[in-house]
């Protein structure tokens, strides 16, 4: 099966707004099995959303579009689809009906614009809004399903998610494995399991990536729901396998999630000093809920005074290397360590730009160090990109750190345990 998308809207044409619907829908149809073949974007006017969709329509088996649905006379979407169809719009009882009471819930009264958003193009029909005004709309030109979504991201996910997604599978089941991964860019991920990343394999496996974490997709199928079963998790293992302990979690785990269910796991908790980051590991930390499980307090240290007379970094150590070196990285994660009680702690000290670097110490440069009662070890990393790049990856970077010596320490518990 092949797909077009089609994202309607002058916002997203004139770069005022991101479409994300576009890229968010291609994931869900590549999951599927189901080949995106084109993505358009068009704005609102009807006669060039009537041709976008005529065309997509003779390439395709499936057309999504999104936006244009709502009640203002700028949302051309069903106008666009209903000139495509060759047929009027007509009003759909049922839908006044329910954007009524949509509104009555909320204790408004509907606005008669509101009612644009009843018309359906003659032969088509609407599909269900449980959250938000503005129906769906399912309807056929020749071969090819047709699918207008709200265009509003909350919506179209719930609306694609409980009444579109399932109408797509109907050739047997559809059994997806998402694997998530850090330490390792796309490429290295890419050539470990190259062969495995045939497009006309079963099962099939592709690679996403977001803020530095590589998603591994993969989706069998199979008429047997247990055979597809079987084909994902043999293949899950083998990308485990190969990928090793780059593999952090599953489906919609989170790197912070993650280390927050390893310290809670293992009853402990962690403190973080941060320069070049501001705060960021320490919001990443605290992003899951029961936090404070974990997380005991941290310290931006910008200025050196705050680093020695808050953290007890020796000014001789900022004198000799400067603030962004290894001593200094390891003193501000021994320092939180110490100064809030935790048994873990984070030390991050680098230069994020745009200005500031040197031949020796370029932008981008930054030390990581990770103390517990074992002692610090730090890491010299150099990140490339703009300013909020850098201090992104660096964050991230320091959290997966953080994950590798929670695992290193509790399988080193283990083999005490077990000795």
């Amino acid at each position: 099966m092949r797909a077009v998308i089609i994202a309607v809207g002058d916002e997203l044409i004139t770069g005022a707004t991101l479409d994300t619907n576009s890229a968010e829908l291609a994931s869900h149809l590549t999951a599927l099995g189901i080949a995106v073949t084109r993505h358009l974007t068009v704005g609102d006017d009807a006669e060039p959303i009537a041709d976008a969709i005529g065309a997509a329509a003779a390439e395709a088996d499936l057309v999504l579009v999104t936006g244009g649905l709502g009640p203002t006379l700028d949302d051309l979407s069903r106008q666009g689809l209903a000139q495509a169809m060759g047929v009027e719009l007509v009003e759909d009882p049922r839908q006044i009906a329910r954007i009524a009471a949509f509104f009555t819930a909320l204790g408004r009264e509907m606005k008669p614009s509101n009612r644009t958003q009843a018309l359906i193009p003659a032969g088509a029909d609407a599909i269900d809004n449980d959250w938000g005004t503005a129906p769906g709309i399912a309807a056929r030109i020749g071969a090819a399903r047709i699918f207008v979504l709200p265009g509003p991201p909350q919506e179209m996910r719930a609306v694609f998610g409980e009444r579109v997604e399932p109408l797509l599978v109907t050739d047997g089941a559809i059994v997806r494995r998402l694997l998530q991964t850090y330490g390792a860019g796309e490429s290295d991920v890419g050539e470990r399991i190259a062969d495995l990343m045939d497009r006309r394999a079963n099962p099939t496996v592709g690679t996403t990536v977001r803020e530095g974490v590589i998603t591994v997709r993969i989706t069998a199928r199979d008429p047997d729901p247990d055979a597809a079963r079987r084909a994902a998790d043999r293949t899950a293992r083998e990308v485990r396998r190969r990928l090793g302990e780059m593999v952090f979690g599953e489906d919609d785990q989170t790197l912070p999630g993650v280390i927050g269910d390893a310290l809670r796991g293992a009853g402990a908790t962690v403190a973080v000093a941060e320069s070049c980051t501001g705060g960021l590991v320490g919001k990443l930390l605290t992003d899951p809920p029961g936090a404070s499980q974990w997380f005991v307090g941290g310290t931006v240290a910008y200025s050196n005074e705050v680093k020695t007379d808050h953290l007890g970094v020796p000014a001789e150590a900022l004198a000799t290397g400067g603030a962004v070196s290894e001593p200094v990285a390891r003193a501000l994660a021994e320092g939180a360590r110490q100064r809030f009680g935790a048994d873990w702690g984070i030390g991050v000290t680098g230069i994020a730009g745009p200005t500031g670097g040197t031949a020796d110490k370029p932008v981008g440069l930054v030390y990581i160090a990770i103390a517990s009662n074992q002692g610090a070890d730090v890491r010299r990393h150099t990140f490339i990109g703009p300013r909020d790049r850098i201090r992104s990856r660096a964050s991230m970077t320091a959290l997966n750190l953080l994950r590798l010596a929670l695992r290193a320490a509790g399988k080193t518990t283990a083999g005490r345990h077990q000795a």
